[in-house]
C-alpha cells in the first residue's frame, strides 16, 4: 500500500518543492495513526457482529416465540430440559396466549402460556367441543402440544392445557405477529399487558418491524425527493428558484399544521389509555414545538434574503458549469448512498440480534426463558458509536473524493481540455494516501454527537421529573451548545478536506492553512457561500419536511399498537442524510470552489506572469457580489448618520 511506502511522485520533477497552494507534486499518507485506531475499531465491530449472530436470536423478535422456546414460522432446534421445544412450526406463525382475556406480567414475564398456531380464532368459542372443532376444520391447535385434538373434551387434565373459556374472537396483528382479542374488554387489557409492561428496547424494535414497510416506503420517497432537488439545482432558474422557495414554504407550514392538528386530537381523544399512545402524544408536541421553530426562523430569512435570489441562481449556475464539466461528480453520491444503506441494514440486522441476545433457561414447567446476557447494553452503546462514525465516514470520503476532482479541473490551465476521469483520480488518491485524514475529521464529529446524544437522552429520561427542572434546562444547554460546536466542526473538516486534496497535508495542517487563508478574505466569501449553502439547506428541509409528512400520515393509522414516534424520527433522519448524501455535492463543490477562489486570488495577480486560473464567468460572478455586498456595506454606513448627513463620532475626552 502506497500509504506506507513514504513519498510517492506523481510528476518528472526529480525533487520536491516549497509546500504552496497548489495540488502537490508529491503525496504521501496522511495521520496513518488514525487509520490504523479506526481499523482497530472495526475489528471490535467484527466481534459484536459475530457475537450478535450467535448469541441473538433476531427471529424471536421478528416472527414472536411460544412458551417452549420454539420460533413461530421455523424449524427449531430442541433445547435441553424442555420436551416441547425443537418443534417444526414452519406452517404455524401466529403466537396464541391461552389466557388472553386475563393476561397478568411479574418480572417483565407474561403469566399466560402462548402457543405458536396456523390461524387465530375468528370467531368465540364457548366450549372445549368448539375448540376442538376448530382444531378440526382449521388445522390450528390451541391447546398444548403433547395434547391430542382428538382428547380436548376426554383429557381429564384439559381444563388446564386448552385456553381459558370462553375464547374470544382474536385476528393477527403484524406486532410479533400475536392473535390480538377483538372483544373490546380483552383487547383493552391484552394491548396494555402486551404493550405497556415489556421491556422498552423491545417496544422500540417492535415499532420499527411492524412500520417496517411504511418505513420502506418512506425511505423510498426520501429517495426520490432528494433526485428531484438535486437536477433542481443542477438546472435552476430564476422561476424554478421561486417555485422552489413556494414549496419550501408550503411545506413548512403543512407540516408545522399538521403536527398541531394532531397533537389537538390526541389530547381530545378520551380512550387513550395506553402508554404507547401517550408517548406518541408527547412526541407530538415535541414534534409540533421544533417543527414551528424551524418554520419560524427559515421564513424569517427567506423574507430577509429575498432581495438576493438573482445573485443565487448565478452562485448555482457556476456550479453547475463545474459539475457540468465532471459529470461523473452526479453519479458520486450514488456509490455512496449503496453503501450506506449496505452499512445501515446490516447495523440494524445487528441491533436487532443483539437486543434478542440471551440464554435459554429451562423453569420447572418446561418452560423456555431467556435471559439478557449481562454486558450486552455496553456493546449497544459501542454499536451506536460505529453507526456514526462509520456514517461520518463515508460522507467525508465523498466530501474528500469531491474536492479533489475540482481541485485537478480548478487548477488546469487549459480549460478547453479538462483532466480525463477526475472523480477516479481523486478516489485513488484519497484511498493510497489520506484515508487516516478522513477518519480523523469523521472521529471529531462522532466526538462531539456521542454527547449531545447522551444529553438529549438525559434530557428525555428526566422530562416526567419536576424536581428537576434545572438539570433538564442545563442538559439542553448543554446539548444545543454541542450541536452549535457540531457545526463549526462540520465546516472546519470540509475546508480541511479541499487543503488535503490540494497540498497533500495531514489534517491539522490543512484546517490550519484554511482557517489562516480564509480569514484574509472573511466577508466576501462568506457572504457568497452563506447564499449557496442556505438554499442548500432548504432543500435539504423540503426532503425533509414532506417525507415527515407522508410519514405522519401513515403511522397515525396504527397509533395503538406501537410507539411510531422512533420509527419517525428514524425516517427523518434517514431522509437528512440522504438528501444531505445528494446535494452535499453542490455543497461541496461550491466550497471547493470559493476557497480555490481565494488560494488563486491569493498567489496570482493575474498578469501573464502569473495569470489566474478561474475562468471569466467565476471571475464576473465574484465581481458582481463583491459590488452588491459592498452597496449593502455602504448603505448600513449611511444608516449611522444622522439627519444632517453628519456622520456620528465617537465622544473623545
Amino acid at each position: 500500500m502506497p500509504c506506507f511506502r513514504g513519498e510517492y511522485l506523481v510528476s518528472a520533477e526529480e525533487s520536491p518543492r516549497q509546500r504552496e497552494w497548489r495540488p502537490q507534486i508529491y503525496r504521501k499518507c496522511t495521520d496513518p495513526a488514525w487509520l490504523i485506531l479506526f481499523f482497530l475499531f472495526w475489528v471490535g465491530l467484527t466481534f459484536i457482529m459475530g457475537y450478535s449472530v450467535i448469541a441473538g436470536a433476531a427471529g424471536r423478535l421478528v416472527f414472536g416465540y411460544d412458551s417452549y422456546g420454539n420460533v413461530c414460522g421455523k424449524k427449531n432446534s430442541p433445547v435441553e430440559g424442555a420436551p416441547l421445544s425443537g418443534q417444526d412450526m414452519t406452517g404455524r406463525k401466529h403466537v396464541f396466549f391461552m389466557n388472553s382475556c386475563d393476561l397478568e406480567t411479574k418480572d417483565l414475564k407474561i403469566n399466560s402460556i402462548a402457543l405458536c398456531v396456523s390461524s387465530c380464532p375468528e370467531e368465540q368459542l364457548d366450549t372445549l367441543k368448539d375448540v376442538e372443532l376448530f382444531a378440526k376444520n382449521n388445522g390450528s391447535f390451541l391447546c398444548v402440544y403433547n395434547l391430542n385434538s382428538v382428547n380436548y373434551t376426554q383429557s381429564p387434565s384439559a381444563a388446564s392445557l386448552c385456553p381459558r373459556l370462553p375464547v374470544p374472537p382474536s385476528k393477527s396483528f403484524p406486532l410479533f405477529n400475536r392473535c390480538v382479542p377483538q372483544t373490546p374488554e380483552c383487547y383493552s387489557l391484552f394491548a396494555s399487558v402486551l404493550i405497556n409492561d415489556v421491556d422498552t428496547l423491545h417496544r422500540i424494535l417492535s415499532g420499527i418491524m411492524s412500520g417496517r414497510d411504511t418505513m420502506l416506503g418512506l425511505c423510498i420517497l426520501a429517495v426520490a425527493l432528494s433526485l428531484t432537488m438535486m437536477f433542481t439545482f443542477q438546472f435552476i432558474t430564476t422561476l424554478l428558484l421561486h417555485i422552489f422557495i413556494s414549496l419550501v414554504v408550503l411545506a413548512l407550514l403543512l407540516v408545522s399544521g399538521v403536527l398541531w392538528w394532531l397533537y389537538y386530537d390526541y389530547i381530545n381523544d378520551l380512550s387513550i389509555e395506553l402508554d404507547t399512545e401517550k408517548e406518541n402524544m408527547k412526541c407530538l408536541l415535541g414534534f409540533a414545538i421544533v417543527s414551528t421553530v424551524i418554520a419560524v426562523v427559515l421564513l424569517i430569512l427567506i423574507f430577509v434574503l429575498r432581495e438576493r435570489i438573482q445573485l443565487t441562481v448565478d452562485l448555482f449556475q457556476v456550479t453547475s458549469k463545474t459539475i457540468r464539466s465532471s459529470p461523473s461528480l452526479l453519479l458520486q453520491p450514488l456509490w455512496t448512498f449503496i453503501i450506506l444503506i449496505f452499512f445501515w441494514v446490516l447495523w440494524v440486522a445487528v441491533l436487532l440480534s443483539l437486543g434478542t441476545a440471551g440464554t435459554a433457561e429451562v423453569t420447572t414447567r418446561g418452560h423456555v426463558e431467556y435471559k439478557l446476557i449481562s454486558g450486552i447494553r455496553y456493546m449497544w452503546w459501542y454499536h451506536l458509536i460505529g453507526l456514526i462514525w462509520t456514517s461520518e465516514f463515508i460522507l467525508a470520503c465523498q466530501q474528500m473524493t469531491i474536492a479533489g476532482a475540482v481541485v485537478t479541473c480548478y487548477f488546469n490551465r487549459n480549460k478547453s481540455d479538462p483532466p480525463r476521469r477526475p472523480i477516479l483520480s481523486s478516489l485513488v488518491t484519497l484511498f493510497n494516501y489520506h484515508q487516516g485524514t478522513v477518519v480523523k475529521g469523521s472521529f471529531l464529529i462522532t466526538m462531539v454527537r456521542i454527547p449531545r446524544t447522551v444529553f438529549t437522552y438525559l434530557s428525555n429520561t428526566l422530562k416526567e421529573k419536576e424536581e428537576s427542572t434545572c438539570a433538564k434546562y442545563t442538559l439542553k444547554y448543554c446539548s444545543s451548545c454541542f450541536g452549535c460546536l457540531d457545526k463549526c466542526l462540520s465546516h472546519l473538516n470540509q475546508n480541511a478536506y479541499i487543503a488535503t486534496s490540494i497540498n497533500g497535508t495531514d489534517f491539522y495542517t490543512s484546517a490550519r492553512d484554511s482557517h489562516n487563508i480564509l480569514s484574509k478574505n472573511p466577508g466576501h466569501i462568506a457572504s457568497v457561500s452563506c447564499f449557496g449553502d442556505f438554499m442548500i439547506f432548504l432543500g435539504k428541509i423540503f426532503v425533509v419536511y414532506f417525507t415527515v409528512f407522508g410519514g405522519l400520515m401513515a403511522f397515525n393509522y396504527h397509533r395503538e399498537l406501537q410507539v411510531w414516534a422512533i420509527p419517525l424520527l428514524l425516517v427523518a433522519f434517514f431522509a437528512y442524510l440522504v438528501a444531505h448524501n445528494f446535494l452535499s455535492v453542490f455543497e461541496a463543490v461550491l466550497d471547493t470552489l470559493l476557497l480555490c477562489f481565494v488560494i488563486d486570488m491569493e498567489t496570482n495577480d493575474g498578469s501573464p506572469e502569473k495569470p489566474y486560473f478561474m475562468d471569466q464567468e467565476l471571475m464576473s460572478f465574484m465581481n458582481r457580489s463583491n459590488k452588491l455586498i459592498d452597496a449593502k456595506t455602504r448603505r448600513n454606513r449611511k444608516s449611522l448618520t444622522n439627519e444632517d448627513g453628519t456622520e456620528l463620532q465617537p465622544i473623545v475626552r
